[in-house]
């Protein structure tokens, strides 16, 4: 059976997950809390943003509250971007690679369309996927698999047959609810802490993937 690879996005292609930190906590002592940015980055991380700000405020935002939000976080990030983001190391390379090898890929993010197209357009990355779900596809965020479910159904593929690659052990665990395999980018969690998240595969980037891990993507 043929593989498909599905990525996450921030923090698995975009190492930009202590700038997410940063501005969520921003956004939590406009609303009087004092949360670490640890618990953005570690217990949140493949959240929708609607259910994030709900941990925030405790209550539940109208939408036009919530696009308020949004557009001044999303204002931030692009300001911050040039200088504090990068791609995570070997991701174009890695992804020339399977697009070389026709092996179908998707983005699964809970990111809103917005910030999400921004960062892939600026890194050079929009391009090279077969399909692209975000948090408007799905109600709810990881760690529920809905958003890779729909990223499988999205590519027509089965998704046993799917391979996931995400930085948080909440992504890992919706990737184990879909029925999928995980590779674990160890971007904010150590390798070992992705392993034992329940990662198939650990690595720090794209350029140290195991080599079973590419054989099974049919890469050399």
């Amino acid at each position: 059976m043929s593989s498909a690879a599905i990525f996450d996005l921030n923090g698995t292609l975009v190492d930009d997950m202590a700038t997410h930190g940063v501005l969520w906590r921003e956004v939590a002592r406009k609303y009087g809390r004092d949360i670490p940015a640890s618990m953005f980055i570690r217990d949140w991380a493949g959240q929708k943003f609607d259910e994030v700000m709900r941990h925030i405020t405790e209550r539940e935002l109208d939408p036009e509250e919530l696009r308020s939000v949004l557009a001044e976080r999303e204002a931030r990030y692009r300001a911050v971007f040039p200088e504090q983001v990068r791609e995570v190391v070997g991701c174009s390379v890695f992804l020339a690679e399977l697009r070389a090898a026709r092996v179908p890929t998707a983005v699964a993010t809970s990111a809103p369309i917005e910030p999400r197209t921004f960062a892939m357009r600026a890194l050079g990355i929009d391009s090279a996927f077969d399909a692209v779900v975000g948090a408007e596809s799905v109600t709810r965020g990881k760690p529920f698999p809905d958003i890779f479910l729909a990223a499988a159904d999205a590519l027509g593929v089965a998704p046993e047959s799917c391979i996931v690659f995400e930085d948080a052990a909440g992504g890992i665990a919706a990737a184990h609810a879909a029925g999928m395999r995980a590779v674990g980018i160890a971007t904010v969690l150590t390798p070992d802490e992705l392993l034992a998240a329940g990662a198939t595969w650990a690595a720090t980037d794209y350029l140290h993937l195991p080599t079973d891990l590419r054989g099974i993507l049919g890469l050399r």
